[in-house]
């Protein structure tokens, strides 16, 4: 995990002018924070200190909306993230707890697109999803399972963040299954409509695909998949956040009315 130069442990809120000094320094310079997730290489350059403490908040910050354009993150004057742009999550920012004004603005300008008070607090971890369209635009809070799950399970959650599919069916299809998936998957939820999260559902440990369909249709139909996921292993005590967002249209829609879907896997937390 990148420290960042800009904050030396403490969040502070200089001048506009002076901040935008140290915004340039600061993006010449290059210090960038990058995840690697499914379905996407998501990065976000961040501006606050990130250190570990029971004592402070974590907040990660996650751009869901499809046309919103590259975004930056502010938690009051202080800036959280530059340069945002659709499907990337920046890792979790430590803050002090208290009441903050979340905001986004167009990067590089003061024009804000949305913003929200929250109530931050100690020892919780958060989670940031600016979604839904540029004329809707939403911005959510989430808070995250920050201790890991018991021996030998895990804990998923997803959060429909799509803006086109509507309500969606969910499930994990565990490796040793993915031939027979409607008999062997588990549900994570049936019925999933947008900005809504399924909360924590507990699973044995192994190693699963994430699979989408509309919730209207026939598990036994091949055709309703928006999503057949990757395998990934979970392993044991692994607790991680599902963010379902838009697949961009590539221009080849080889035939189909079915809007595509893609899967973000963030970590919460690990076993020690």
């Amino acid at each position: 995990m990148a420290w960042n130069p800009l904050h030396s442990g403490k969040r502070y809120a200089p001048l506009w002018g002076e901040l935008e000094e140290l915004r340039s320094a600061w993006r010449r310079a290059g210090w960038c924070a990058v995840l690697g997730l499914v379905a996407s290489a998501l990065s976000g350059c961040q501006g606050m200190a990130m250190y570990s403490s029971l004592d402070s908040a974590q907040l990660r910050v996650i751009d869901a909306s499809p046309d919103a354009g590259v975004m930056d993150s502010y938690g009051n004057d202080a800036a959280l993230a530059y340069n945002l742009t659709f499907g990337t999550m920046t890792s979790y920012i430590a803050m002090t707890p208290g009441v903050y004004q979340l905001t986004a603005a167009r990067a590089g300008t003061h024009q804000m697109l949305v913003a929200s008070s929250e109530s931050l607090a100690a020892g919780k971890q958060y989670t940031e999803i600016i979604g839904a369209g540029l004329a809707d635009l939403r911005q959510a809070i989430f808070v995250d399972r920050s201790t890991p799950a018991p021996e030998g399970e895990i804990a998923v959650r997803v959060i429909n963040e799509t803006t086109r599919p509507g309500a969606l069916r969910v499930s994990m299809v565990p490796m040793a299954f993915t031939d027979s998936k409607a008999e062997s998957s588990f549900s994570l939820a049936p019925h999933l409509g947008p900005g809504v999260s399924s909360g924590y559902v507990t699973l044995p440990m192994g190693t699963y695909a994430v699979d989408v369909a509309p919730a209207n249709r026939s598990r036994s139909s091949s055709t309703a998949m928006l999503l057949s996921g990757v395998q990934i292993p979970y392993p044991s005590g692994a607790v991680r956040t599902v963010v379902l967002i838009d697949q961009p249209s590539t221009g080849d829609q080889s035939g189909s009315s079915q809007p595509g879907v893609q899967a973000i896997v963030a970590d919460d937390a690990d076993a020690p």
